[in-house]
């Protein structure tokens, strides 16, 4: 009994003590009127987010220690400085995280990718993990996923645009 007891405690501080778990946010959008190579033009530019997505006012590049960061000024004021973490031009994908921001999280890293779908067309894939801050995870994670369908929807436009 006593060492029934014992596991008992054990496994709930265990419980208790663990870390939660990260959350995920994702958004994917597919167009067979795109290309993939037009879809990285416009993705594949680390600096370009600030041509499609509504909520960017204005990207500055920057380096330091060999890293590149990019300061996005959003509309409405405010700014968000995010680290280029890999990059890979073969595999049409780029993964970043947030260093600083207003955004209720913490831990925050996110790919962005385009490959071809199985239409003909492109599909457009933007995932993040992260740990909410300063808010439950269900508001941060609505709130990733809306900066995320936002921003595809930009892109979307301006790769089937042209521009």
């Amino acid at each position: 009994m006593r060492h029934r007891a014992l596991l008992i405690g054990l496994a709930a501080g265990l419980f208790f003590t663990a870390p939660a778990l990260a959350i995920e946010a994702k958004k994917r959008v597919e167009d067979q009127g795109i290309t993939v190579d037009a879809a990285w033009s416009a993705i594949g530019d680390f600096c370009g987010i600030a041509a499609w997505h509504p909520a960017v006012a204005k990207c500055t590049l920057s380096e330091k220690d060999g890293a590149t960061f990019r300061t996005l000024d959003l509309n409405g004021g405010g700014s968000i400085l995010e680290k280029l973490e890999s990059w890979s031009d073969a595999e049409h994908k780029y993964t970043y995280s947030i260093v600083e921001s207003p955004l209720p999280v913490a831990n925050y890293v996110s790919t962005l990718s385009t490959k071809a779908d199985d239409d003909g067309g492109a599909g457009i894939r933007w995932t993040g993990t992260f740990d909410a801050k300063g808010a439950t995870d269900d508001e941060a994670k609505a709130a990733i996923e809306g900066i995320y369908a936002a921003g595809l929807d930009g892109l979307l436009a301006k790769v089937k645009s042209g521009s």
